[in-house]
C-alpha cells in the first residue's frame, strides 16, 4: 500500500531537509508541504469534501509551524479528521513533550534533527492505525466520521454597537428554523448581550470550561443552555473579568467540541479582538464583519481587516462585510464600503429600522421579533445568502394570476356589449387629454434621466478629485472631466464643482433639463451630489 503523507513545515530549510527524507521512503507518495496552519486544514477539508478515501494516511506538523500552535493544531486535526494519523516533528523528545503530544491526539514524534529510521518507523506506525480507522469507519459506523464537521460562522463588529449581537442571534435562529442543529457561543468575553436578548439566566458559561483540558460531550452539555427556540447557547461570562481565562486554546477546544456536535456554530465575537476571538476567525468557514454607512465605522472595519491580515488570521478577500442600519439616501454606499476595505459584501444589506427592534429587545425576546419586520427578513435573508436557509418560493402569484383573469374577463364583456361608433368617438374626445398626460410623462422621463445624469457625474467626478487629492494633483481639473465624460453632449453644458467636506470629498453637478427633447432649455436645472472618502487619511 502506498502511503500518502502530507507534511507542515513553516521554516523553508526544514521543509526541505523533511522532502528529502520522505522521497527515500519505500511506498511512499508525500505531497508539496504546506506551510501554515491555515493552508493545512483548508487542504484537509477540501479533500475531505470529496471523499474520506481522499485524505492522507499520514500528516507530519512541526513544532513551529504557525500561526496556530502545533499542539493545538494536532487536537483540532485529530477532532476534524479522525482518520488521518498525525505526528509531530520536534526537538525536544522528553516525556513531557510526549505527554503532550499523545493527549493532543498525536501517533508519535519524530525527533530533531531527522533521521531516515525514526521517520520511517513513525510513518509506517500512523500510517497502519490510518488504515485500521478507515477500515472500521468504512465497514460499521460510518456516521461516526464527521469531516470537517458543523459550520462555524463569526460575526465580528468592525465597533462596539453596530448590531454583531443581534445578528448572530438572527443568523441562529433563521438556521435553526431552516431545520439544523445550531450552536450560538457568545464570545465577547466582556460584555456579552446573548443572554439579555433572549432572556436567559443561566450559571454557566464559557469560562467554565477553562481550566478542562478534554471537554468531552457531558463536560459540554453541562456547560451549554438549550434555549425554548432549541438554540444550544454557550454564554459569555458574567463577570467580565473572567473572560481573561478564555485563551485561544479554550476558544479552539470549544469551538471544535461544539462542531462536532451541530451543524451549524455562530459564533459572536464582539468588537474587541483577543486571543479568543482571533482563534475562533481563523477556524471560522465564514468570517461576517458588521460595519454601519459612516465614516467613523467604515475606517475600523478598515484597521479590523488590516490586523487580521498582519496577524494571520484571516485574507481581506476571505472575509464579508455587512452593512447595517443602510438606507438609499446615505453617502456611503456597500460598493464603498467593499473598495476601502478590500472585502467582499453581502449583497443583503440590513435596514435602519430601530423602532421594530426596540420593543422585543427591551423585553429580551429577539426570537419574538414580527416576521414582517424588514429587519428579520433582510437578517434571513442574510442566513440564506450564507446556506444556513434554504430560500422558499414566494406565494401570492395564483391569487395575481387569479385577479388578472377576472380583469380580462370583464374587458371582454365590455368589448362585446359595446359600440364601435361609441368607442370611436369617445377615444376623439379623449385624445387631447391622453395627448397632455403623454406630453407630461415624457418631460417626467427626461427630468428623471437628468437627474440620473447628474448623479453618475458626480460620484465619478468625487471618485476621480478624491483620487488626485490623494497624490496632490489637481483636483478641479480632475473633478471637471470625469464629470463631463459621462455626459452625453446635450447635456455637456453643466455646473460640476469639487470640494473637501471634512473626511469624504464632496461632488456637486448641476444639468439643465430639455424641454420635450435634448437640446430645447426649459430652464429647469436639478442637482447631483455624491460623497467619496479621502481613503489616504487613516486619521
Amino acid at each position: 500500500m502506498t502511503i500518502r503523507i502530507l507534511p507542515a513545515v513553516g521554516d523553508i530549510d526544514s521543509a526541505r531537509a523533511l522532502t528529502t527524507l520522505l522521497s527515500q521512503l519505500a511506498d511512499t507518495e508525500p505531497a508539496p508541504p504546506v506551510p501554515d496552519s491555515t493552508a493545512l486544514l483548508d487542504t484537509l477539508a477540501r479533500l475531505a469534501a470529496e471523499s474520506l478515501d481522499e485524505l492522507p494516511e499520514v500528516v507530519l506538523v512541526h513544532e513551529r509551524i504557525g500561526p496556530v500552535p502545533a499542539l493545538d493544531l494536532i487536537r483540532d486535526l485529530v477532532m476534524r479528521f479522525p482518520a488521518v494519523g498525525v505526528v509531530l516533528i520536534t526537538a525536544d523528545t522528553g516525556n513531557s513533550v510526549l505527554t503532550a503530544a499523545m493527549d493532543s491526539g498525536a501517533r508519535g514524534i519524530i525527533g530533531l534533527p531527522l533521521g531516515y529510521d525514526a521517520l520511517a518507523e513513525r510513518v509506517q506506525a500512523a500510517a497502519a492505525w490510518s488504515a485500521g480507522m478507515r477500515r472500521h469507519l468504512h465497514s460499521g459506523a460510518p456516521e461516526l466520521y464527521a469531516g470537517p464537521g458543523g459550520t462555524v460562522i463569526t460575526v465580528t463588529g468592525a465597533k462596539g454597537g453596530v448590531g454583531a449581537t443581534v445578528t448572530a442571534v438572527q443568523l441562529a435562529l433563521a438556521a435553526r428554523a431552516s431545520g439544523h442543529n445550531v450552536a450560538l457561543l457568545d464570545l465577547d468575553l466582556q460584555s456579552g448581550d446573548v443572554a439579555s436578548y433572549l432572556d436567559v439566566q443561566f450559571r454557566r458559561s464559557v469560562a467554565d470550561l477553562a481550566a478542562i483540558t478534554d471537554i468531552n460531550p457531558r463536560i459540554l452539555q453541562d456547560a451549554v443552555y438549550t434555549h425554548d427556540s432549541g438554540i444550544a447557547l454557550l454564554l459569555a461570562p458574567a463577570e467580565g473579568e473572567r473572560g481573561e481565562e478564555v485563551t485561544d486554546r479554550v476558544a479552539r477546544q470549544v469551538i471544535g467540541a461544539l462542531r462536532s456536535r451541530h451543524d451549524v456554530v455562530v459564533v459572536d465575537c464582539g468588537s474587541q479582538m483577543n486571543s479568543a476571538t482571533a482563534a475562533a476567525v481563523e477556524m471560522a468557514d465564514q468570517a461576517l464583519l458588521l460595519v454601519t454607512p459612516d465614516v467613523i465605522a467604515v475606517r475600523a472595519a478598515k484597521r479590523m481587516v488590516r490586523m487580521w491580515d498582519r496577524l494571520q488570521i484571516r485574507k481581506a478577500e476571505e472575509t464579508t462585510t455587512v452593512v447595517n442600519r443602510f438606507a438609499r439616501g446615505t453617502e456611503i454606499q456597500p460598493s464603498l464600503v467593499e473598495r476601502v476595505t478590500g472585502t467582499k459584501v453581502a449583497r443583503s444589506a440590513v435596514p435602519a429600522a430601530f423602532k421594530e427592534l426596540q420593543s422585543v429587545v427591551d423585553a429580551g425576546r429577539l426570537q419574538d421579533l414580527d416576521a414582517r419586520s424588514t429587519v428579520k427578513q433582510a437578517l434571513w435573508t442574510l442566513a440564506a445568502e450564507l446556506g444556513l436557509v434554504v430560500p422558499q418560493e414566494g406565494g401570492g402569484g395564483g391569487r395575481r394570476r387569479k385577479a388578472s383573469a377576472s380583469d380580462r374577463g370583464a374587458l371582454s364583456l365590455r368589448r362585446r356589449g359595446g359600440d364601435r361608433g361609441a368607442v370611436t368617438l369617445e377615444f376623439a374626445g379623449m385624445f387631447p387629454l391622453l395627448l397632455v398626460v403623454m406630453t407630461i410623462l415624457w418631460q417626467c422621463v427626461l427630468y428623471g434621466y437628468s437627474y440620473s445624469l447628474a448623479g453618475n457625474a458626480a460620484d465619478e467626478a468625487a471618485r476621480a478629485a478624491t483620487a488626485a487629492y490623494a497624490v496632490h494633483g489637481d483636483v478641479p481639473g480632475a473633478c471637471t472631466a470625469a464629470g463631463s465624460r459621462h455626459l452625453p453632449g446635450s447635456w455637456k453644458d453643466a455646473g460640476i464643482d469639487c470640494g473637501v467636506a471634512g473626511p469624504v470629498m464632496r461632488a456637486t453637478v448641476e444639468v439643465d433639463v430639455p424641454l420635450f427633447f435634448p437640446g430645447f432649455d426649459a430652464g429647469f436645472h436639478v442637482r447631483g451630489t455624491a460623497g467619496a472618502a479621502l481613503e489616504g487619511d487613516d486619521g
